[in-house]
C-alpha cells in the first residue's frame, strides 16, 4: 500500500482491509487493466472480486456479505477505480445500485434468490432509472407497470443503464398509479432479464469507461410476478432516493481512485523528467499542481468518509453525500487533467494510463446526479437546516 495516505481517520481494521485489497488489485487486476479497457469486462472478474469478499462489504452475512458498512465500500471503490474505473463502475452498479435497494427493502426470499448470487459475483445486477426523457427529473418517469391478475406488465425504455446488456437482474422503477404524483405512484420491481420482452437495443459507445457496458433497453410487455415487487407498491420513489445517497457516496470513493493513480504517476514523473538541467518538480508551475492534487485527494477522502460514517449510523446524508460526490468528481477531472499537463506529450499518449483516467473521470459529474443537481440539493438542504419548517 502507498504509505503517504493519512490514516488518522481510519480504524485499524479499515487500514488492514485497504492493504489487503490493494495487494489483491495489484495481483489480480492491475496486470490486465489496460486489456480489459477494450471491453466488456470479463464476468469472471466480478466473480473473482465476489469470491474475495469485495462485492458484499455493505451487505448482511445472511446473503454472503461481510456487513462492514459503507465506510468499507468507499475503500473498495477507491482501490478498484485506481486500477480501472469501468470495472468498478460495473461492480458498483451490481452490488450497490442494484444490490442496496434489494438489501434494504427486499423480503428474505427476494434477498436469498436475487441478492445472494449478486454478492458472490455469480450474477450481475443493474438499476433501471434513467429514460430517454428522464434523467435528473426522476419524477417524470414514463415507464408504466399495469396490473394483470397477480402479475405486473412493464412497458417503457431505459437509457444509459450500466450493466444493462450484461445483467441477470434489474431493479426497475415504473409508474404504477399515473393518477397521482409520481412520487406517490412509483414502484420498484425485480426484473429477470431473461423474461420475454426485455430487449437490449444497443450498448452505447462511450468516451470513457470502456471496460463497462452502458445500455439502451426496452421493456415490451415484460411480465413480473407479484412476488418481485420490491417493498410496497407506491413506495418506489422512496426506494430510489434511499439508493441515491449510498450511490453518490460510493461514486465519491471511485472519483478519488480516478485521481489517485494519475497523481502518483505525475509525482514520480516530475522527479524523473529533467528540463533546463533540473527535474521539473523544481519548477513551481509543476510542484504547485502536485500540491493542489494532494489537497483535493485528502479533502475528498474526508468528505466521503464523513458521509459513509453517517450512513452506517443510520443518519440522513443527502447533503453530505451530495457534497462528497460533487467535490470529488470535479476534483478528479482537475487532477487527471493537471497530471496529463505535467507529463506533457507523454501524458497524451497511451503509454501512460492518465488519458484513460481522464476519460473515465469525466462521466461522473453526470452520472448518479449531475453537478448542477447536486448544487441544487446542497443549497436546499442548507436552507432547510437554517430555516426548519
Amino acid at each position: 500500500m502507498v504509505d503517504y495516505l493519512s490514516n488518522i481517520l481510519w480504524t485499524e481494521d479499515e487500514i488492514k482491509f485497504r492493504n489487503e485489497l490493494h495487494a489483491f488489485c495489484n495481483k489480480e487486476l492491475a496486470p490486465i487493466a489496460d486489456e480489459i479497457d477494450k471491453g466488456p469486462y470479463p464476468r469472471e472478474l466480478l466473480r473473482k472480486i465476489g469470491k474475495a469478499g469485495y462485492m458484499g462489504v455493505h451487505h448482511d452475512k445472511s446473503v454472503g456479505g461481510t456487513n462492514r458498512g459503507l465506510s468499507y465500500e468507499i475503500i473498495v471503490a477507491e482501490e478498484l477505480s485506481a486500477v480501472n474505473g469501468g470495472l468498478d463502475m460495473a461492480r458498483m452498479a451490481s452490488t450497490t445500485l442494484y444490490g442496496m435497494p434489494v438489501a434494504r427493502f427486499g423480503t428474505a426470499e427476494q434477498k436469498k434468490k436475487y441478492l445472494e448470487p449478486v454478492v458472490s459475483g455469480d450474477k450481475i445486477g443493474c438499476i433501471g432509472i434513467t429514460e430517454p426523457d428522464v434523467g435528473s427529473d426522476t419524477a417524470g418517469m414514463k415507464t408504466r407497470a399495469t396490473k394483470d391478475g397477480d402479475d405486473w406488465i412493464l412497458n417503457g425504455e431505459k437509457r444509459y443503464i450500466t450493466n444493462g446488456s450484461q445483467a441477470d437482474y434489474m431493479c426497475a422503477f415504473a409508474i404504477t398509479d399515473p393518477s397521482v404524483k409520481s412520487k406517490d405512484g412509483m414502484s420498484a420491481f425485480i426484473v429477470d432479464t431473461k423474461t420475454d420482452g426485455f430487449n437490449v437495443v444497443q450498448d452505447h459507445d462511450l468516451l470513457g469507461m470502456k471496460s463497462a457496458r452502458v445500455s439502451w433497453l426496452k421493456l415490451d410487455n415484460v411480465r413480473v410476478p407479484a412476488d418481485r415487487v420490491l417493498g410496497e407498491v407506491g413506495n418506489g420513489f422512496h426506494i430510489l432516493m434511499d439508493e441515491l445517497d449510498s450511490e453518490r457516496t460510493a461514486i465519491a470513493g471511485e472519483a478519488i481512485g480516478y485521481g489517485r493513480t494519475p497523481y502518483e504517476i505525475a509525482v514520480r514523473y516530475s522527479t524523473e523528467r529533467h528540463q533546463f538541467g533540473r527535474p521539473i518538480s523544481a519548477f513551481e508551475g509543476v510542484s504547485f499542481k502536485i500540491a493542489d492534487m494532494a489537497m483535493k485527494l485528502e479533502a475528498g477522502r474526508a468528505l466521503t468518509l464523513t458521509a459513509a460514517r453517517m450512513y452506517d449510523k443510520g443518519q440522513k446524508i443527502t447533503k453530505e453525500a451530495s457534497i462528497a460526490k460533487l467535490y470529488t468528481t470535479e476534483a478528479a477531472i482537475q487532477i487527471t487533467n493537471d497530471a496529463l499537463q505535467i507529463l506533457g506529450g507523454a501524458g497524451y499518449t497511451t503509454d501512460y494510463p492518465i488519458e484513460r483516467f481522464l476519460r473515465d473521470a469525466r462521466l461522473m459529474t453526470i452520472g448518479g446526479g449531475t453537478a448542477e443537481i447536486l448544487r441544487f440539493l446542497i443549497q436546499r438542504e442548507v436552507y432547510k437546516e437554517f430555516f426548519p419548517r
